[in-house]
């Protein structure tokens, strides 16, 4: 099915009547909603490393439609902009101005930059006097730096930054970075088109080799050719001063890169072919090694095959060597993990992952540092006697920590062990600072007894962040400060360990964020900066939370936006939109927990659905929908019984507090929101109508996992076959909105699964409209798109949703009531 490129193409199917015919290209949203889209989001801002300054960083609203439109190539799961060797502009948040401001006495120094100027990737040197970012450039990128008198200057053009993450390392005494620059010597680019003059043959030889649905694959060898044309550079040292450039490294597809903490080494990882064309870049053959800074081999760490046997399970894993990192704490000693079940998760071994590490010069076998009962999560160092190692298990949703001594390897013990997903119980992280390499390492009390931790405080009554100390030697954490009301501040570092002074981001329901510091002396906090709410139209939206029960009485709760002055006595009850995102659950108390988000500062964004609550909708945000398996059932084995029960809760909460008209609610979300809706359209009558954004509808499109699925279709075809709405499509009798993005990159999302519920809902005779949205992903960018998806929104709701009930035409000219 093919679409304009200028144009969102609408797709209708009603079987009482269709709905006006509607103008070529996009709409705008209606007022104040179309304002809102275009107010200019809120800075990013960047500590140093020193912690004396912040770096403000503007950011771009969102683009337009012809931006999203620049010809893009789709490569082994990554998207890239051929003219600029960079990533895709749907992949990058550019922004658009800097400047440094004291944390001491507030001072700011904006950074003079040429007219128009857009950047992405910044970066602070370890030493915290220049602040390294990308800037694009007309037919490329280039590698700036800034420093804090406003002085930004050109280090080096021709940067590649097609693979994910920054295209640069600093080095540890901030005097140069490591760059990944175009290969120099190659020549044309191939043509972009694929072969037509040969077939594409894949072939398996009786493996079992399964994979999720990933998207924007090598195809052919004209696609491998581009794969390596585009993503292929080289390692060259650019020095700050303007000394001259050096090369590191031959050409080569280097993924990953980053320097031991002694300035002496650098660490890569390498693609290699084969390639597939069922997997992404980052499972393809991989050399991982180190070097000197000239580029001379010292030590092969692994050679990876292809990826391709890993078993179809959450915590499976590649084996061999992964997740290798410099030891921050120590001037040149390597750690990785290696995996000791074989990368599957399911064989019983008693531990699964191991960790290693190795000192330089390399010569040494490696050492063991621990090994751990499930799959490694994180490593954070300290020093020679303190380190943290955490591992997960996805199934039991468990985390657990261990304390390590990495210069007494034998030496472990456990630390902690909770539920993940426990929003009471959360344990809070280290806190953690850049040590002088630049390099992120534990604080310690000043006593050394101990560690300073950040947690989000979360509790029923709110969360409010907290600063603790935990002693190394176990026991009961000692809470130094915590956020009070009406305020969630999050503790962004910790300025004076001896006075606990304390760089905090502070916001409320009315106050939008800004930078504080705490001393323990002061009676007040000390206010940094003076961020303004970026949309005070929105200011006068009402927020409540909601708490209720299941009916199995579990604990739920959402929250409620009201239009600006509703009375529910005065005006009675409204039309109202659940907008929701089902999510797994092992442990019911876990699932129950209900967090009260009356302390934060909530403002729309992209295609929001709270922008509603400016069109006289109450708009039911975030309903719980919990979906639990407990004494080893799968949550999934009951999901349609469970989301019914959580929908009809969520719908009796609001109608008895006189907020909701039962016959006028509409359900809606986006991606498994948008499973969701169809779901609930196809197995309740709650809802007058529905919004499904960018969804998927057939399970069996998706036969190896999706969501918090581990099993595949044919090891539970029932799950799967009750699990989709496409099988159900005669049962949608409610009109529903379907969207899509054209160019959707997330696994399991296709366009075609839109396309083929359209098709099932127009055969069924429903009440219907696809929008398929020109270039855009998973993710909508485009301010075009942004409106268009508000228009057609707010005009689905006034047409079926806002009128009284009985007055909407449905199928076969039947009246929408509840039933």
């Amino acid at each position: 099915m093919r679409f304009s490129k200028i144009a969102p193409a609408i797709l209708l199917a009603t079987a009482a009547r269709a709905a006006p015919p509607i103008a070529d290209g996009y709409h705008r949203a209606p007022s104040p909603i179309a304002a809102m889209i275009d107010a200019k989001p809120m800075p990013r801002v960047l500590v140093s490393p020193d912690q004396t300054s912040l770096a403000i960083i503007g950011r771009e609203g969102l683009p337009h439609i012809a931006t999203l439109a620049k010809p893009i190539l789709r490569l082994a799961g990554t998207r890239i902009d051929p003219a600029t060797d960079g990533p895709a502009e749907e992949r990058v948040d550019w922004l658009d101005s800097l400047a440094f401001r004291s944390i001491a006495d507030g001072r700011e120094v904006k950074v003079a930059l040429p007219p128009d100027t857009r950047f992405m990737a910044p970066g602070w040197s370890p030493d915290g006097r220049h602040l390294a970012f990308v800037v694009q450039e007309k037919d490329g990128l280039a590698l700036w730096i800034a420093d804090r008198n406003g002085v930004a200057r050109k280090l080096i053009g021709r940067v590649n930054a097609v693979f994910e993450g920054w295209p640069y390392v600093w080095s540890p005494d901030s005097k140069a970075l490591v760059v990944r620059v175009q290969n120099p010597d190659r020549a044309a680019s191939p043509p972009a088109q694929a072969e037509a003059n040969a077939p594409v043959v894949q072939e398996n030889d009786g493996r079992a080799v399964a994979a999720w649905t990933f998207e924007d694959l090598l195809q052919n060898k004209q696609d491998e050719a581009l794969f390596d044309f585009y993503f292929s550079g080289r390692l060259e040292r650019v020095p700050v001063d303007g000394g001259p450039k050096t090369s590191i490294t031959a050409t080569g597809l280097w993924q990953n890169f980053s320097i031991s903490p002694d300035g002496r080494y650098l660490l890569t990882e390498r693609l290699k072919r084969p390639y597939s064309y069922v997997l992404p870049a980052n499972l393809f053959p991989t050399e991982i090694a180190v070097s000197t800074m000239q580029g001379q081999r010292v030590r092969l760490i692994a050679d990876r095959p292809l990826a391709d046997d890993l078993p179809v399970d959450f915590d499976a894993r590649a084996r061999g060597p992964r997740e290798e990192q410099w030891r921050s704490d120590a001037p040149a000693t390597l750690a990785w993990v290696e995996a000791q079940d074989g990368g599957d998760p399911k064989a019983a071994v008693p531990y699964h992952d191991r960790l290693l590490e190795q000192a330089a010069p390399f010569s040494a076998a490696p050492v063991k540092l621990v090994d751990l009962r499930s799959r490694y999560y994180a490593l954070l160092w300290g020093d020679d006697g303190v380190a943290m190692a955490i591992d997960r298990e996805w199934k039991s949703r468990t985390e657990t920590r261990y304390m390590i001594a990495p210069g007494r390897p034998a030496a472990a013990r456990l630390f902690l062990t909770w539920n993940y997903q426990d929003q009471y119980g959360d344990p809070g992280m280290p806190l953690l600072r850049a040590n002088a390499a630049g390099m992120p390492v534990m604080q310690f009390t000043p006593d050394h007894a101990g560690l300073f931790m950040t947690g989000v405080g979360a509790g029923k009554a709110g969360a409010f962040p907290f600063l603790a100390e935990a002693p190394l030697a176990g026991g009961s954490e000692r809470r130094l400060w915590t956020a009070q009301p009406p305020y969630y501040e999050e503790v962004m570092a910790l300025l004076d360990p001896a006075s606990t002074e304390i760089l905090t981001r502070r916001e409320s329901a009315t106050e939008p964020p800004n930078y504080m510091v705490h001393s323990g002396t002061d009676a007040s906090p000390r206010r940094v900066t003076d961020f303004a709410d970026p949309m005070p139209d929105f200011a006068g939206v009402r927020r409540q939370s909601v708490t209720y029960r299941r009916s199995d009485g579990l604990p739920l709760s959402g929250t409620l936006y009201l239009p600006v002055g509703y009375d529910s006595t005065r005006d009675g009850p409204l039309p109202t939109l659940l907008w929701a995102y089902p999510a797994e659950f092992t442990d019911a108390s876990v699932a129950g927990q209900t967090v009260d988000d009356g302390n934060r500062f909530i403002r729309p964004r992209w295609f929001s659905d709270l922008y509603l609550a400016t069109r006289g909708y109450a708009v039911l945000d975030d309903p719980a929908m919990p979906i639990v398996g407990e004494q080893g059932a799968e949550p999934n084995d009951t999901y349609v019984q469970q989301l019914s029960a959580d929908a009809k809760a969520a719908i009796d909460a609001v109608v008895a507090l006189g907020i909701a008209d039962r016959g006028r609610i509409a359900v809606g979300g986006h991606s498994y929101g948008a499973f969701m809706t169809a779901n609930l359209l196809a197995h309740t009558d709650y809802f007058r109508a529905g919004l499904a954004l960018s969804g998927a509808y057939n399970r069996t499109l998706t036969p190896f996992g999706f969501q918090a699925e581990q099993r595949t279709y044919w090891q539970a075809p029932d799950v799967y076959r009750a699990m989709s709405p496409f099988n159900f499509a005669d049962r949608i009798k409610a009109p529903i909105l379907l969207m899509h993005g054209e160019a959707d990159d997330n696994p399991g999302t296709f366009p075609i699964q839109s396309e083929r519920m359209y098709a099932a809902l127009k055969g069924q005779g429903a009440t219907v409209r696809y929008v398929v949205l020109p270039h855009e992903a998973h993710w909508y960018e485009a301010e075009e798109s942004t409106q268009e998806t508000l228009w057609q929104m707010t005009d689905w709701l006034d047409r079926y949703v806002k009128p009284a009930a009985g007055t909407v035409s449905g199928p076969a000219g039947a009246k929408q009531t509840p039933r």
